[in-house]
């Protein structure tokens, strides 16, 4: 019982490593804690159960602001699954914890319906003194260097040292050889929604009318901008089908991207665009949220959730576009995608700036923005740009390649950020690296892993 306990107090202090708290130093502590748990319990998977339960239903308690507690609960739950296999440190010793802790959060980041990494380790340590080994081994590496020192810690109360989990610390001085080549001034535009909840645009074009007559006052204040950024759903029509939205967005003498629901003959598509000419360049979003804009198992969800009949399945792009305004060349992310490293690392590759779009009017004001922002500062780190975060209801920010948040607006209202960004050139050992960089962090585990089982036999 006491095992149980401390390893529910174990999750309730990892979540404080997420916003709102956000005290990343709390993370390796609270992973410490729980591998003194596993030492003490009889029941494991019992144990490994009870930390993950509370540290998802913690966090992810933003889902359930106009669903309901049934949703979240269900996702909550489902998400602590991946974690039962620590319950093995019974066979393989606590020094395989950290290798199960990561291969389980990148199975979470990819399966099931594509992933959901949300609760990854790694999106807590923006603030942390070593956040620079994204930018090297990526977000994989930030979070185990996390759940490593967990094992250190661990291993000190247990009076047996050990510095072999500290070598990947060698990996911050390698350096990040980019390069700024230039400025863009851009002005981003954080219009509001009349009302926050899942029918934000009930009202036809009013979260439009917000974005237009904002962007209008604010271009009359200071037009010295190479380009305006509006957030996703934006533009709450299809553009192209209504010749009242077409006049007005042509009327905004600026090069302006976007966020608009457009559709393709009968398909309904999230897209960036930006905006003028016949044929202005659309970016149609490709890691679409399962349960927000397209329904897995639709049958089995209408049974738990009414709200799943108002969902229409959205459809997926299928390659990374960007847009070039002067010297600038901006890769859009819309909103979900931050989560995949594999949309990233394309948008950072072919870029110098990044723009993310997001609505978080359907969380209202929970916590949901604030993890969001945290998640947008670390893939600033692990990519080495400079990011543009734009909201319908906040928080929009302008973020450094370091992480630090430069600018940043207030939540559920309406404003203008005026900001001269850094366009950078050049790619982090991250992106160099590709996939291997996972790849290496993965064997670094796996031989800490070995060495401790054989010292053991």
């Amino acid at each position: 019982m006491v095992s149980v306990l401390l390893s529910a107090l174990s999750g309730i202090l990892l979540s404080g490593a997420f916003e709102p708290i956000e005290k990343w130093w709390l993370a390796p502590i609270a992973l410490a804690a729980h591998m003194y748990a596993l030492t003490l319990s009889k029941r494991k998977i019992l144990s490994s159960f009870v930390f993950a339960l509370t540290l998802n239903t913690i966090v992810l308690h933003w889902s359930s602001t106009f669903v309901g507690s049934i949703p979240w609960l269900i996702l909550a739950i489902g998400m602590s699954l991946f974690y039962l296999p620590l319950a093995l440190v019974s066979r393989w010793g606590i020094a395989a914890y950290p290798l199960i802790y990561i291969v389980m959060e990148e199975v979470r980041n990819r399966f099931p319906f594509g992933g959901f990494g949300w609760v990854r380790i790694a999106y807590t340590q923006a603030d942390a003194p070593f956040a620079k080994i994204a930018a090297i081994g990526g977000a994989t590496a930030l979070s185990a260097i996390v759940v490593l020192l967990g094992l250190f810690i661990f291993s000190l109360s247990q009076k047996k040292l050990s510095l072999l989990v500290l070598i990947p610390f060698v990996l911050l001085l390698i350096p990040i050889n980019t390069t700024d080549i230039g400025v863009t001034k851009v002005m981003m535009v954080q219009g509001n929604v009349p009302e926050m909840g899942l029918d934000f645009n009930s009202r036809a074009k009013a979260v439009f009318n917000n974005h237009f007559e904002l962007t209008k006052i604010a271009l009359a204040q200071d037009s010295n901008v190479d380009f305006v950024l509006w957030p996703e759903n934006s533009v709450d029509v299809d553009p192209f089908r209504y010749a009242d939205v077409k006049e007005s967005l042509d009327s905004i003498q600026k090069p302006l991207i976007i966020g608009a629901v457009a559709y393709k003959g009968n398909k309904l598509l999230n897209t960036s665009i930006l905006w003028g000419g016949e044929l202005p360049p659309i970016y149609i979003k490709q890691h679409l949220t399962p349960f927000g804009e397209y329904i897995p198992l639709r049958s089995i969800a209408s049974k738990i959730s009414p709200l799943t009949d108002r969902v229409r399945d959205f459809e997926p792009g299928q390659a990374s576009l960007f847009f070039t305004v002067n010297q600038a060349v901006i890769a859009p992310v819309i909103c979900f995608e931050l989560l995949d490293d594999q949309i990233l690392h394309q948008a950072a590759k072919g870029s110098n700036l990044l723009a993310v779009q997001t609505n978080s009017a359907t969380f209202g004001f929970s916590a949901e923005s604030a993890q969001q922002l945290s998640i947008t500062r670390v893939r600033a780190i692990e990519h080495g740009r400079n990011i543009v975060s734009v909201s319908t209801t906040g928080y929009s920010a302008v973020i450094d390649h370091q992480g630090k948040v430069l600018q940043k607006t207030s939540m559920g209202t309406a404003e203008v950020i005026h900001a001269q960004v850094g366009l950078i050139e050049g790619q982090t050992p991250r992106d160099k690296a590709g996939h291997w960089a996972l790849v290496g962090m993965l064997i670094f585990l796996l031989f800490v892993s070995v060495q401790a089982y054989r010292q053991r036999r």
